[in-house]
């Protein structure tokens, strides 16, 4: 029987050490008799894309994302339209779509997800045309993706400051959201539509969500006093924000969000302009994907 082929693509820059002791699990832990693997490190920022579809086009069985959504994302975007499989070893900040799909923390673990060649519909969602698999927001979490992308220092106290820090600075904005054609305006902290269930380090916007069920979930937390800040974090954590009074819940195939100051968006946490306004669109079972 011929082994199935299957690339993992690495972030060097995640550090030697991680480096070594992610090929190091790689070498103890992977089914050498199902598989063959090569290891790709990126280059630059998005390199992951263009190997990702290198791979495919090469015919590899498998792509594994060695990273946080942002790496997931990159990979994604290589894959879409191919056959190749996606696979995922979460090594980043929040790893909020391995979280999602319960995929292991541990690397041992996440390998043996992989061995097991389970292989599940993962829908992707776009927004204005770019794909992501998390989740976007346009509102106080961009800021945040924004800020935490320029920390030197990473993981969940720095993520939580930021929170804590901003929440008292943002200033609410007037959006028009047009779910399915149904127009409506709110006066929001935080718009997000998500296709997987949380940022990451088990902060969950859209606990409901599914990655396989062809529907965005848009989350909107309205104005709010701000003393109350903690209350909705602590929702946020245990997975009841939507039974806060100042969440709207809503779901949809076509999602449209604007506002005329609109200039910074995230997508699986990667911060970066945009329009002043942006369709989001679902596309069911679009990526093939490794699960437990």
């Amino acid at each position: 029987m011929s082994k199935k082929h299957i690339v993992f693509i690495i972030n060097p820059k995640s550090g030697v050490e991680r480096q070594k002791e992610i090929k190091q699990a790689i070498n103890a832990h992977l089914d050498e008799h199902k598989y063959s693997h090569e290891i790709w490190n990126t280059e630059y920022a998005k390199h992951g894309i263009a190997l990702a579809n290198e791979a495919a086009q090469k015919g590899a069985y498998a792509v594994i994302a060695v990273g946080g959504d942002g790496s997931v994302n990159d990979v994604v975007r290589g894959l879409l339209g191919t056959n190749t499989l996606l696979g995922i070893i979460p090594k980043g900040s929040g790893n909020g779509m391995a979280r999602t799909m319960r995929i292991p923390l541990d690397t041992a673990e996440a390998i043996k997800v992989i061995n097991k060649g389970n292989a599940g519909d993962m829908d992707v969602a776009f927004a204005n045309g770019e794909a992501f698999i998390s989740n976007a927001g346009v509102a106080f979490d961009a800021l945040i993706s924004k800020k935490f992308a320029k920390s030197e220092t990473r993981g969940l106290m720095v993520y939580s400051w930021l929170v804590t820090k901003y929440m008292w600075l943002y200033k609410d904005r007037i959006f028009k959201i047009t779910v399915d054609g149904k127009e409506y305006s709110a006066k929001a902290f935080i718009v997000n539509v998500a296709n997987g269930q949380q940022f990451g380090y088990n902060f969950r916007i859209a606990p409901m969500a599914s990655y396989s069920d062809g529907i965005l979930d848009v989350i909107i937390i309205r104005k709010f006093p701000k003393i109350l800040g903690g209350i909705l974090a602590l929702r946020i954590m245990t997975g009841t924000i939507t039974k806060s009074p100042f969440v709207t819940h809503y779901t949809g195939k076509e999602i449209i969000i604007s506002n005329p100051l609109l200039k910074l968006m995230q997508t699986d946490g990667d911060a970066h302009e945009c329009a002043n306004e942006i369709k989001f669109t679902i596309q069911k079972g679009a990526q093939k994907v490794l699960v437990p």
